[in-house]
């Protein structure tokens, strides 16, 4: 099993609501795993830097290449990436 969990950083904080509905889209995609979307709770004591978190569980790679190949995947991409600052992303086995 493939996580896949992605943070993002809004550009403006008038932004995050724009990117959280821009990532949700990803949550109706049919696949073979499970992805979910949510609104850092900053209460960590030393960094609170992220907004958003998608995280994701996929069966392989390949679960997770189709996933990222349906249109509804580029809509999301198309809405989030003018608005957001950072992006980072990792994958792990599990």
């Amino acid at each position: 099993m493939i996580k896949h969990i992605v943070f993002f950083t809004a550009k403006n904080a008038d932004d995050i609501d724009a990117i959280y509905d821009g990532l949700k889209m990803l949550e109706t995609i049919e696949c073979d795993g499970t992805v979910r979307i949510h609104r850092n709770l900053k209460i960590d004591q030393i960094g609170n830097d992220v907004d958003i978190i998608v995280y994701g569980e996929f069966k392989n790679n390949a679960a997770m290449q189709t996933y990222k190949s349906h249109p509804t995947y580029q809509k999301s991409i198309n809405t989030v990436r003018p608005l957001r600052d950072m992006r980072v992303a990792a994958n792990f086995d599990f």
